[in-house]
């Protein structure tokens, strides 16, 4: 080698594209089940607006809770609210998909009145945008499951 050489030799560019390499594989994983965990979250944030909503809608126009999402979704500008649209969640969540979550909420009608719903969260891609299913009911309990879609009868989720 010249003493007077300039720049890095190959061997030496190699080494530090191997380091990089490897410290990428550390920390893409993690990155990828940050993700997932921040879905989850914001699945069981949106479940909590969407319970709020309902009771809020059942006090406000006395017909019990919503019968779907598009009954709590939001309004057009110089729209009132109304039963059909009762402007109490945003336009994104009231879609069904959000944050790597698909939302459905079903109420179950007795007579006029909507006595009892329920409401699901599950990953749009299970293993890639959240691991965990997520449901609760008029009873404002956010249950989970990690294998299929939660029930009534899962585990609920620690407040």
């Amino acid at each position: 080698m010249r003493k007077n050489q300039k720049g890095f030799s190959l061997i030496e560019l190699l080494i530090v594209v191997a380091i990089i390499l490897i410290i990428a594989a550390i920390a893409i994983p993690n990155l990828l089940r940050s993700k997932m965990a921040a879905n989850e979250s914001s699945a069981v944030g949106s479940l909590r607006s969407i319970n709020t909503a309902s009771v809020t809608y059942s006090s406000t126009y006395g017909i019990g809770f919503p019968v779907n999402l598009s009954s709590l979704q939001a309004v057009a500008a110089g729209t009132n609210a109304s039963s059909t649209a009762a402007d109490l969640i945003d336009s994104v969540l009231s879609s069904g998909t959000k944050s790597g979550y698909n939302f459905t909420l079903t109420g179950l009608l007795s007579g006029t009145i909507v006595q009892t719903y329920t409401a699901v969260a599950n990953p749009v891609t299970p293993g890639q945008t959240g691991n965990r299913y997520f449901f609760t009911d008029q009873s404002f309990v956010i249950r989970q499951s990690t294998t299929a879609q939660a029930t009534v009868t899962d585990t609920p989720i620690g407040n």
